[in-house]
């Protein structure tokens, strides 16, 4: 097999400003999904919107097209009150009214593709509103939401009633549940906000999401005081069973993914050679074969992966995958990122059994990846137990390692856990690592796992004091998440308690490296 082009394979999703040669594009994307005459707006409309206040107004590209939009001014939103009009706040559409100095970034607009609705564009719009409220220090997030659903109930509720029963979950809104669900707390009904909305019947719900990183102006200089950099992660402890398809192996994958999805987290990690589960679907018994029959999963295994991250709006990493590459074999673990671009990071170490028994080579390469949530290294399984990759990583500007890993019995697991923590401590980096548990037969790899998946951090004030961020229980078919702060981290490297980064002796160590 020849090695896998992976840019051929990536359909890469972009969250960017509008521009106006996006336009004309936007203009029909916006009249498609409303498919209500008169309720989008116009093209000279969108050109003011992009003049005024580029920042605020944008677009999600997927493989080149546009699938969705927003458009946003700031106002100071005491001076026009709860009872207004889409026009009266939007400036008939231009927003000529865009005060740079307000505290309220105001959504006059969110559209997405009917065709991709179920890719989290919304979502993804919604937190590029949030990153420049954050940005901006802005006090909050307040638009007027349609009702498209209000139509059918206008005869027996108010207005008022139809979003309690909404609230509730007695009745089903598309819009109103979606921006309930993205954090937003519904203030009051404003009527006759958009007279050609009659889904709505012309009323709107006032929608209001509170900045808690904004501080009084008073107390704030734009540049000068960072608060924080969450990142959350969840790490799967992957349960090994016999599948009988690629079906089946997908569906426990997509199953994790859209629970981690589900809490907002920004990565997601497999174990170690998970993908030896489609080992079971031939019960071939020679490894040679086996791994012949796994690696026709390959295209498969990373289009799906893939098509997830993007679907899901979460980096994954893919765990490690045995990859055939000019005859030879490799494990390799791949990152998937939410933007639909892929990169991969070969096991630079093989234990002694991986090369005797399967063949294994090693790659030659420590990479660092860049991510929307800072930088990473992915050290599969055994390469944990090399302090200099960690410290290479460290070097290069990692802020989290991610350690997909197996093993077949308690102290295989402990070095690793050991490692892993110490990596943490002496990189001042967040560890990661990923475990399976259950067994599978006739694959010689798999027949016996011990596993515990655990996020792990330095140890100092700032952070558990016993360097455990969050960990499962072992061996249990499950997942953890927990939460890290790169702001923290960062601060930590400069003024810790202790600050091993910094005060390493180099000219010491290039005398014993010589």
């Amino acid at each position: 097999m020849t090695e896998i082009d992976l840019s051929r394979l990536e359909k890469k999703i972009i969250v960017r400003n509008m521009r106006l040669d996006d336009v004309d594009e936007i203009v029909e994307l916006a009249n498609l999904a409303y498919g209500i005459p008169g309720v989008a707006f116009r093209k000279e409309q969108y050109e003011s919107q992009v003049r005024i206040f580029p920042e605020g107004q944008f677009c999600v590209e997927y493989d080149g097209k546009i699938v969705g939009s927003c458009s946003s001014l700031i106002v100071n939103f005491d001076e026009y009150g709860e009872d207004h009009t889409l026009a009266e706040i939007s400036g008939d559409g231009f927003i000529r009214n865009h005060n740079p100095n307000g505290i309220n970034l105001y959504g006059i607009e969110v559209v997405v593709h009917p065709e991709y609705r179920h890719m989290k564009i919304g979502r993804r719009l919604y937190e590029a509103r949030r990153k420049l409220c954050r940005k901006l220090n802005l006090k909050s997030i307040v638009f007027g939401g349609r009702m498209p659903n209000y139509h059918k109930y206008a005869d027996k509720l108010t207005p008022e009633e139809y979003v309690e029963q909404v609230i509730k979950k007695k009745i089903y809104d598309p819009v109103i549940t979606f921006q309930l669900m993205n954090g937003f707390v519904f203030r009051k009904v404003m009527p006759n906000y958009l007279p050609a909305d009659h889904e709505s019947c012309q009323n709107a719900t006032l929608m209001e999401w509170h900045n808690e990183d904004y501080l009084p102006r008073s107390t704030y200089q734009a540049g000068n005081y960072r608060r924080s950099l969450p990142v959350r992660i969840s790490s799967v402890q992957y349960l090994m069973k016999p599948v009988s398809s690629f079906d089946e192996f997908a569906i426990q994958c997509e199953y994790h993914i859209r629970a981690a999805s589900h809490i907002r987290s920004d990565f997601i990690v497999f174990p170690e050679g998970f993908t030896m589960q489609l080992a079971s679907c031939s019960q071939e018994k020679n490894w040679s074969k086996q791994v012949e029959r796994l690696s026709e999963h390959t295209a498969a295994y990373i289009a799906l992966f893939s098509e997830l991250a993007v679907k899901f709006s979460v980096n994954i990493i893919g765990g490690s995958h045995y990859l055939l590459e000019k005859d030879s074999l490799y494990n390799v673990a791949f990152l998937f990122r939410r933007d639909g671009t892929i990169d991969k990071q070969y096991k630079l170490h093989i234990p002694s059994a991986e090369r005797k028994w399967q063949g294994v080579q090693g790659g030659d390469d420590a990479r660092v990846f860049d991510t929307d949530c800072g930088k990473i290294a992915i050290l599969i399984g055994y390469d944990i137990h090399f302090p200099e990759l960690g410290r290479i990583a460290a070097e290069q500007g990692a802020q989290m390692i991610f350690t997909p890993f197996a093993a077949d019995n308690q102290q295989s697991y402990w070095r690793i856990r050991y490692c892993a923590q110490a990596r943490a401590i002496e990189n001042q980096v967040f560890v990661v690592t990923s475990a399976a548990v259950g067994n599978l037969n006739y694959i010689p790899q798999v027949q016996e796992q011990y596993g515990q998946s655990g996020i792990y951090s330095p140890c100092d004030f700032s952070f558990p004091s016993t360097g455990i961020v969050a960990e499962c229980e072992p061996n249990t078919k499950t997942m953890v998440t927990g939460e890290v702060d790169l702001e923290i981290l960062r601060r930590n490297r400069e003024i810790g308690s202790v600050t091993p980064l910094k005060d390493r002796r180099i000219q010491i160590y290039e005398v014993y490296t010589r």
